[in-house]
């Protein structure tokens, strides 16, 4: 807390003209009579006072009368301060960094507070931001908490003591860890203070050991030591308070400072004395008689008196306050002066100076009195309890290292707050564990602005101690929820008042209905959260009944807790009000429900009784007669409710409540006696003449056989020991025989159930029942009767569960095993034959019984893989699966195919051969190709898979061509013969394809996609009958005819006319109808043929013509211009007797060849060389060698081409002419002549407008 000075403006103090100087100020004289004595400097005793010095003053004791006469009103002297930046980060670091809660706290500049687990936090004085975060949690674990703090004059350094004795120096400009002391003082005791005295390099410790140490700081060649000396040993009497004198700026100069004194004030004596220039004792003063618990105080001040300023010191232990003045004469002798006391009416545990003329004290009630010290009045009092002021009772006590204090230390550390408390330039502070604002106060502000859900949400998080930054409650939890709990009460009071007050009084009955539907459960929820149903029912459902409305939601609102037993009681008033409410609105099975979980010792047990009666409420009425009247067999006589009956029964046999709980265990052997004596009862209490004998049972056995044998199963289970239970359990089943057996009212089932349910009993080891076996040889008789085919499976099921039970050993096998073959009983017969391991019988059992063909496979396929069966075993059931091949492939095949792939993969062949019917074979070859595992090796011969293809052209096509791309272990001529046959073309054409045969493929899927489209015109017109579709019918004869025509390009005509006379739309009809179709395939053909003879003709005359004129050309003789090379321009015979060869061009050029090879003229094709002209090249501007081989053997025929061009010009007309040009063209650019004759077509096509693609 920070207190500051008067506020002038606030207290209408007035102004002045001249304001007073420091000087004229400190130098006005005191309100004080007394002299001021001189006392030896040494010691002060309290014999050598002067009496006038000694005067009290007791406010205790003045007149009351002259208090009320000369009472003067001072007003607020303190002006609270919360510091909510400091306060709310310290919670901050506290849940974020586990910081801990605040233990110290220190002021100068900044302010500084330690924690409980070893931090120091260093805030700004004036903006409250944190500077500093000094040490960790992690030295905090090995140091303890901070116990004590203090900042040097200059504001530059900190000291930090701890609870376990070591002391840290920190850097404040920096946060740098300076100084580390842990030898100052003697191990194992707290540091209780640690303050820096005026002097840079000097500081003062004391420790729970009650001594006091001086610490003086060095640097010596960059390192920083501590040199600790002893001041006063705990042994001579324990100090456990010591305050240092610290002078201002101002003062610095003054002649006492240079002293360094310190006051230390120990459990029975204050000390004065000086530190400089050597340790000095000036004074000791002893308390006198004073409480033990009290603790000793300290304060320096520096005062005016008689114009010099003069350091004054305020102590006290108890109640006086005693003051010691320190002034130094003229000739530097010191005196302390003793002046007149103070004596209050409380025990003080701080005391302050907040400037020369006011303290401020705490008593130990935690209540802050301001006081004048010059007339010794009280100007104000004020109550600090809800700060939560922070002790230092631990440290006192020395917890963290053993506590290893003195008794009178330790009880004087009770009340301690010495780091709790600290005066700065005119503010102290107050250190308290209370948060910014106090937390209730949050939920105070949260019902101002009607935020009640909001406000009831804060208070239960209080309540159960979740809530974020909450220091301001009680510790103790038990006193926390207390309080938190009365101010909820407070909360929903005025909740329930606001909901009706904030009713709608006017508008639709839903908007009503609606708006306390939001709020009554709020009201619930928290009463029951609260465990106040007190405040529920006797508070606010009262306030509610006011309004019709809130009454029907409140009691509507209560069924879910009452259901989920939140609630297990209600006042005799709600539960009227509830059965009545309901009972009107009809709502009879919310009352049902909401009964059998409450509590009904309190209410009318008649009045319920004929309420469920009237209204059908067996589940209620039954917890009636059980919980209200101990009752369990009335519900049985009087109430007939089928299914609800036998669970009755089977809870009160079992122990168990009905319809939820336990039956109290004094009771349970007593209502177990009572059922079973009800169910044998010869006759019902009303029984009419005509009434069969065991009523009760035969009606619970009509009702539900199975599940009352079970019931009685579960009750026999608990028979152990009891005898008289053992007899009720031999009675019950002779009943049971004698009721059921020879009885025609009951089925075959039910018959079982019973005999099913004995077997069971009689497999028992510790089994007492006792059974005549005749009848079980009647009821095997009843079940297999071959003659009653009605409920086969039935009797077969209710059998086969006997046997499982253990009847198998009531019955002779091969009697058994007999009628089951006959009644054709196939699981008996399994049953049977599984205990003698004749499992290859098992196999026939399977395929007689349609049920349970499907599990064949999986049978057959254990009984082959599994262990545990013998090899002879296996051999039989692998037999008899082979025998029934053909039936398995009729029930599944592809189980049969993975079962033979498995276990009969080399029967393959023999296999396939026996099942003979295409049909079978497919699917069994089918499914066992799409049934082969890929990592089971099994080679198939080309005949299978062959046999597989053509299976697959018969009975899916769709899968041939997917079929022969996956496999590759057929023959192609055989595959392609099998498809061709089935006409499937895209099959052939693949297989076609894949033998290399690509021109056959080609024609194959022409074929199959002109005849599709040549069916899809042709088909339509077979429908089209009337006048009306003459339009149509023409249309598609024209796209027909169209179709044709591009057929017969690639398709040859008899095939096409094959088709279409095939055709089961046209075949059947007259000749007349496709007679179009057919003259127009036969002029097309005409024209294509005749065109065909005309160009046969021109290529064979014009290749006739073209022989004969290069065979002209060969055999004339050519003469050469010159008799000379026209390379080395020599004769062509150089020497006689060489054979030089020579070469002649038609140019008239002559060459050596020699030459010519020279000049690379030469091309060398197909392993002889082409020759062109040396100088006719030449002339044309390039070299014959650059050329490519055409461009040379077309110069070669140059003159020739020329020739013939003119020639065919000559000869023939513009047609032959076009063709001779392209001829040319063709030997030029070396293109065959069915290439020309295709672009002659095409020419020609083009001039009469038709297309011709051959």
């Amino acid at each position: 807390m920070e207190i500051e000075a008067i506020d002038d403006k606030e207290f209408d103090i007035p102004q002045v003209d001249t304001p007073p100087t420091l000087e004229s100020i400190l130098n006005e004289p005191e309100d004080e009579d007394e002299p001021f004595i001189l006392e030896d400097t040494c010691l002060l005793n309290t014999e050598n006072i002067d009496a006038h010095s000694c005067e009290t003053s007791s406010l205790a004791s003045s007149d009351s009368g002259d208090l009320e006469t000369n009472a003067t009103v001072h007003g607020s002297v303190l002006r609270r301060n919360v510091l909510k930046g400091i306060s709310a980060q310290i919670v901050s670091a506290a849940d974020k960094v586990d910081a801990g809660l605040p233990t110290a706290v220190t002021v100068s500049n900044v302010i500084a507070v330690g924690t409980s687990h070893g931090l120091a936090l260093v805030f700004g004085k004036h903006n409250q931001a944190l500077r500093l975060c000094l040490g960790t949690t992690a030295t905090g674990a090995e140091y303890g908490a901070v116990s004590a703090l203090s900042i040097n004059h200059d504001c530059t350094r900190l000291l930090c003591g701890f609870a376990k004795g070591q002391i840290t120096m920190w850097d404040l400009a920096n946060g740098k860890l300076l100084r580390t002391i842990t030898d100052a003082h003697p191990p194992g005791t707290a540091i209780l203070h640690v303050k820096f005295t005026d002097h840079p390099a000097l500081a003062v410790c004391n420790d729970s050991g009650g001594s006091v140490f001086e610490l003086s700081f060095r640097r010596v060649m960059g390192m920083r030591t501590c040199e600790s000396r002893c001041l006063f040993s705990g042994s001579k009497g324990e100090v456990c308070c010591v305050e240092p004198l610290h002078a201002g700026p101002e003062l610095k100069d003054h002649p006492i400072t240079h002293y360094s004194l310190l006051a230390m004030a120990s459990l029975t004596k204050i000390l004065l004395i000086g530190l400089k220039p050597s340790l000095k004792v000036w004074m000791t003063f002893p308390y006198g008689k004073t409480d033990p618990a009290s603790v000793p105080l300290l304060a320096w001040q520096f005062v005016a008196v008689q114009k010099t300023i003069n350091p004054v010191l305020a102590f006290c232990r108890g109640d006086t306050i005693h003051y010691l003045l320190v002034k130094k004469d003229e000739f530097g002798i010191i005196h302390v002066i003793k002046q007149r006391q103070l004596q209050l009416n409380c025990d003080l545990i701080s005391l302050s100076w907040i400037n020369p003329r006011t303290l401020v004290l705490l008593d130990s009630t935690e209540k802050l009195r301001v006081v004048d010290r010059p007339s010794q009045e009280e100007l104000e009092t004020v109550d600090m309890a809800e700060l939560q002021l922070v002790y230092n009772s631990s440290h006192f006590k020395s917890l963290a290292t053993g506590g290893n204090v003195s008794q009178a230390l330790a009880l004087v550390g009770e009340k301690t707050c010495y780091q709790s408390v600290c005066s700065y330039a005119g503010q102290i502070m107050y250190l308290g564990t209370k948060v910014n604002s106090d937390v209730l106060q949050r939920v105070d502000h949260l019902l101002k602005q009607e935020k009640f859900m909001e406000a009831l949400s804060l208070a239960w998080s209080l309540h159960e101690g979740t809530a974020k930054a909450v220091l301001g409650l009680f510790a103790d939890p038990a006193k926390r929820k207390g309080v938190v709990a009365d101010k909820m009460v407070e909360i929903l009071l005025q909740y329930v008042d606001r909901s009706l007050k904030k009713c709608p009084e006017q508008g639709k009955i839903q908007v009503m209905e609606q708006h306390f539907q939001d709020m009554v459960p709020v009201m619930v929820d928290y009463c029951l959260l609260l465990q106040r149903t007190d405040l529920l029912f006797n508070q606010i459902y009262p306030r509610l009944v006011e309004n019709s409305v809130a009454r029907g939601v409140f009691l509507e609102s209560l069924e879910p807790y009452i259901l989920s037993e939140r609630i297990g009681c209600l006042t005799a008033a709600v539960m009227r009000d509830l059965l009545s409410y309901f009972q009107e609105n009809g709502m009879m099975d919310s009352v049902e429900g909401c009964l059998v979980h409450m509590d009904i010792t309190n209410l009318d047990i008649q009045q319920v009784v004929q309420m469920c009666w009237d209204n059908q409420l067996y589940d209620a009425m039954i917890y009636v007669f059980n919980s209200g009247m101990n009752d369990y067999i009335s519900p049985m006589e009087h109430v007939v409710m089928g299914n609800k009956l036998l669970v009755y029964i089977s809870c009160c046999l079992a122990g168990r409540a009905y319809p939820l709980g336990d039956i109290p265990e004094d009771l349970v052997p007593q209502v177990k006696n009572q059922v079973f004596e009800f169910l044998i009862r010869l006759h019902s209490v009303e029984a009419a003449q005509e009434e069969e004998v065991y009523p009760y049972i035969r009606t619970l056995l009509h009702f539900d056989t199975r599940e009352f044998l079970n019931v009685l199963a579960l009750t026999f289970e608990d028979f152990k020991n009891d005898k008289r239970a053992l007899e009720y359990q031999q009675r019950i089943v002779d009943i049971l025989l004698k009721v059921m057996v020879d009885n025609s009212d009951f089925t075959p089932s039910q018959v079982g159930c019973l005999f099913t349910f004995l077997a069971r009993q009689l497999a028992k080891p510790d089994n007492t029942l006792f059974v005549n076996r005749k009848l079980f040889d009647q009821v095997l008789e009843f079940l297999c009767s071959p003659d009653d085919d009605s409920r086969h499976t039935e009797r077969q099921q209710v059998l086969l569960e006997l046997l499982q039970v253990g009847g198998v050993v009531q019955f002779d096998e091969e009697r058994l095993l007999e009628l089951a073959e006959k009644a054709e009983f196939y699981q008996i017969c399994e049953f049977m034959y599984d205990k003698k391991h004749l499992y290859n019988k098992i196999v026939d059992c399977y395929l007689k019984d349609p049920l349970r063909k499907e599990e064949l496979f999986n049978y057959i396929h254990n009984i082959l893989s599994m262990p545990g069966y013998s090899s002879e075993e296996k051999q039989l059931v692998w037999v008899k699966a082979l025998q029934h091949i053909k039936d398995l492939v009729s029930i599944n095949s592809a189980k049969t195919a993975e079962l033979v792939a498995v276990h009969f993969a080399d029967e393959v062949q023999s296999i396939i051969t026996s099942l003979q019917v295409c049909s079978i074979v497919f699917f069994f070859c089918n499914s066992f190709r799409e049934g082969l595992n890929p990592q089971t090796v099994l080679r198939l011969g080309p005949d299978l898979h062959e046999l597989l293809v053509d299976l697959l052209c018969q009975f899916s096509p769709q899968q041939v061509t997917a079929f022969l791309k996956t496999s590759q272990d057929y023959r192609l001529e055989e595959a392609i013969q099998i498809t061709e046959k089935h006409k499937l073309h895209e099959a052939a054409a693949y297989l076609l394809e894949k033998k290399g045969n690509v021109q056959g493929a080609f024609e194959v899927l022409l074929q199959a996609l002109w005849f599709p489209l040549l069916e899809a015109m042709m088909s339509p017109q077979k429908l089209l009958k009337g006048a009306d579709t003459k339009h149509t019918s023409d249309a598609l004869k024209e796209l027909t005819m169209k179709v044709l025509n591009s057929m017969s390009s690639f398709i040859a005509p008899p095939a096409i006319i094959q088709r279409i006379l095939q055709d089961p739309v046209y075949g059947k009809g007259k000749l007349a109808e496709i007679q179009g179709l057919i003259l127009g395939m036969l002029e097309t053909f005409n024209y294509e043929q005749t065109l065909l003879e005309t160009t046969t003709n021109l290529l064979n005359s014009d290749l006739h013509w073209s022989l004969s004129h290069l065979r002209k050309a060969v055999s004339r003789g050519l003469h050469p211009r010159q008799y000379h090379c026209n390379i080395c321009l020599q004769q062509y015979k150089r020497r006689q007797e060489s054979e030089e060869e020579i070469i002649i061009f038609s140019c008239g050029h002559l060459y050596h060849c020699q030459c010519l090879q020279r000049k690379e003229v030469g091309v060398l094709s197909e392993r002889q060389y082409s020759w062109s002209c040396y100088k006719c090249t030449s002339n044309q501007g390039s070299r014959p060698a650059d050329r490519p081989s055409a461009e040379s053997s077309r110069s070669r025929s140059t003159s020739l081409a020329q020739v013939s061009q003119t020639l065919y010009w000559s000869v023939v007309g513009p047609i032959q002419y076009v063709c001779s040009k392209l001829i040319y063209l063709c030997g030029l650019y070396s293109c065959s002549r069915i290439g020309l004759y295709t672009v002659y077509v095409t020419l020609d096509h083009k001039t009469s407008h038709k297309v011709y693609i051959f």
